[in-house]
C-alpha cells in the first residue's frame, strides 16, 4: 500500500520537478497543435487536394504504430529524459525547416510531408519514455491528480492552440512553425533542467521476444488487461466526433461556427474536470467510478445522437469530454501504478498503438456505418456500443470492478 502523504507532498506545486515536467508537456503540446493546423492549411493551400491533406494523416500515423515497441523498449533501457530530449530537438530542428522552407517558397507538399514524417519518428520515440518518466516525479497516492493536472495542460492546448495558430498564420506559416519551435526550446530547456534519477538498468538485447515483452505483461496483468482492452473499445466506439460535421450540417442546421462550438465542446468538458480531478483524490471505489465513467461516455454519446438541438448536443459532448476524462486519468494511474518501472516504457508503447489504432478505425467505423444508415443511427449505435462493452467488461474483470484504490500493493 502507497505510504501516507504529508500536506507538503500532498501539493502538487511542492514538486518542482514535476512542476517543470508539467511546463514541458504543455509548452510542447501547444507547439505541436499549432503546427498541426498550419501545416494542413499549407498544404491545402498548395495542392487544394483532400488526399494531401490526408497524407498528413498517414504520415503521423505509421511510426506511432511501427516504431512503438522498438520505442518502448529503449525507454526501458536508456536514459527516459535524454530520450525525451533528443525526441524534442529532432522536433525542433524540424520545424525551424520548415521555417527556413517556407521563407525560401521551397516548401512543396513532398517537404512538408517528409518533414511532418520526421517530427512523427520522434514523437514516437519520445512517447513512451515521457510517459514512463511521470510515476517517479510524485509521490504514488498524488499520481492520479498529477496524470490530470498533465492532461488539463494536453486540453488548454487542444482548446486554445489552434485558434492561436489560426490567427498568426494569417501573418504566414512561417510565423506559426517559428513560434511552435519557440514552444519546443521551452520545453526542451525545462526538461533538460529537471531532476530525474533512476537506477541503471540491465542491458537486454532488442530482440522479438524483449519487443513483446510489454504484450506478455498486459495479457498476464488482469487489471491492466481489463483497462487497457476497455479503453480500446470504448475509442472504437465512441468515434461519434468524427461525425460532427454531418450532424453540424444536416441534423443540427448549423454553420461553421456551430461546427466549431461542437468541435471544442469535448475538450472544454475534460478540461473542467481534469482541473476538479487534479485538486482532489480518487480513494475508495475506482473501479466502479471507471466504469460508471465509461458508461456515461456512452450516454452522453448516445443523447447527443438523438440531439435536434445545438444546445443539448453541446452539453452532451461535454459531458462526454468529462466522462472521458475521469475515465483516462484513472485508466493511466491503474496502468502506471500496476507496472513495474523496468517494464513501463513497453507497456506504455503498447497502449500507445491500441489508442492510436482504435483511434483510426474508430473513425473509419463511424463513418462506413453513416455511410450505410445515416449519421444517427450510426452514433447510436456507438453509444449502445459502449454501454454493451461495460458490462461485459464488468462481468469478465469483476477484480476490477471491486478494485477500491488506485495503489496495488502486489506491485514492487
Amino acid at each position: 500500500m502507497g505510504s501516507p502523504v504529508s500536506a507538503a507532498e500532498d501539493s502538487l506545486l511542492r514538486h518542482r520537478s514535476f512542476v517543470a515536467f508539467w511546463l514541458a508537456r504543455t509548452c510542447s503540446s501547444f507547439g505541436f497543435q499549432m503546427f498541426s493546423v498550419a501545416v494542413s492549411w499549407q498544404i491545402y493551400a498548395l495542392t487544394h487536394s483532400a488526399m494531401a491533406l490526408g497524407m498528413i494523416g498517414l504520415m503521423q500515423f505509421l511510426p506511432s504504430v511501427l516504431l512503438a515497441l522498438p520505442a518502448g523498449h529503449l525507454a526501458d533501457q536508456l536514459d527516459r529524459r535524454r530520450i525525451v530530449l533528443l525526441g524534442q530537438f529532432i522536433e525542433w530542428l524540424a520545424l525551424l525547416g520548415l521555417v527556413a522552407l517556407t521563407l525560401m517558397n521551397w516548401a512543396g507538399k513532398i517537404e512538408i510531408w517528409g518533414l511532418v514524417f520526421l517530427i512523427s519518428v520522434a514523437k514516437a520515440l519520445e512517447w513512451p519514455a515521457i510517459t514512463s518518466m511521470l510515476p517517479a516525479l510524485v509521490p504514488p497516492p498524488i499520481l492520479a491528480r498529477a496524470m490530470a493536472a498533465s492532461s488539463v495542460g494536453g486540453q488548454a492546448a487542444v482548446i486554445i492552440g489552434p485558434t492561436l495558430g489560426g490567427f498568426l498564420y494569417v501573418a504566414g506559416p512561417e510565423v506559426v512553425y517559428g513560434v511552435s519551435a519557440l514552444f519546443y526550446l521551452f520545453s526542451i530547456v525545462l526538461v533538460s533542467r529537471l531532476r530525474y534519477e533512476r537506477p541503471p538498468q540491465a542491458r537486454l538485447p532488442m530482440n522479438l521476444p524483449n519487443l513483446f515483452a510489454g504484450v506478455r505483461f498486459i495479457r498476464d496483468r488482469k487489471d491492466v488487461l481489463g483497462v487497457i482492452s476497455l479503453d480500446l473499445f470504448a475509442v472504437l466506439l465512441g468515434g461519434a466526433t468524427a461525425l460532427l460535421p454531418i450532424f453540424a450540417q444536416d441534423i443540427l442546421h448549423t454553420g461553421p461556427w456551430g461546427l466549431g462550438i461542437l468541435r471544442g465542446a469535448p475538450s472544454v468538458g475534460a478540461l473542467l474536470v481534469g482541473v476538479w480531478l487534479s485538486r482532489h483524490k480518487l480513494e475508495k471505489n475506482v473501479g466502479m467510478i471507471m466504469f460508471g465513467s465509461v458508461a456515461g461516455f456512452g450516454v452522453a454519446t448516445l443523447v447527443f445522437a438523438l440531439s435536434t438541438q445545438l444546445w443539448l448536443s453541446v452539453i452532451a459532448l461535454a459531458a462526454l469530454g468529462g466522462f472521458d476524462m475521469v475515465s483516462m486519468v484513472i485508466r493511466g494511474a491503474l496502468v502506471q501504478l500496476d507496472t513495474p518501472d523496468d517494464m513501463r516504457g513497453r507497456v506504455n508503447a503498447v497502449n500507445a498503438i491500441f489508442i492510436n489504432t482504435s483511434n483510426q478505425l474508430g473513425e473509419f467505423e463511424s463513418g462506413l456505418l453513416a455511410a450505410w444508415m445515416g449519421a444517427v443511427p450510426a452514433a447510436a449505435i456507438g453509444g449502445i456500443g459502449t454501454l454493451i462493452v461495460v458490462g461485459v467488461w464488468m462481468t469478465i474483470f469483476p477484480h476490477l470492478r471491486k478494485r477500491q484504490k488506485l495503489e496495488n500493493e502486489t506491485v514492487t
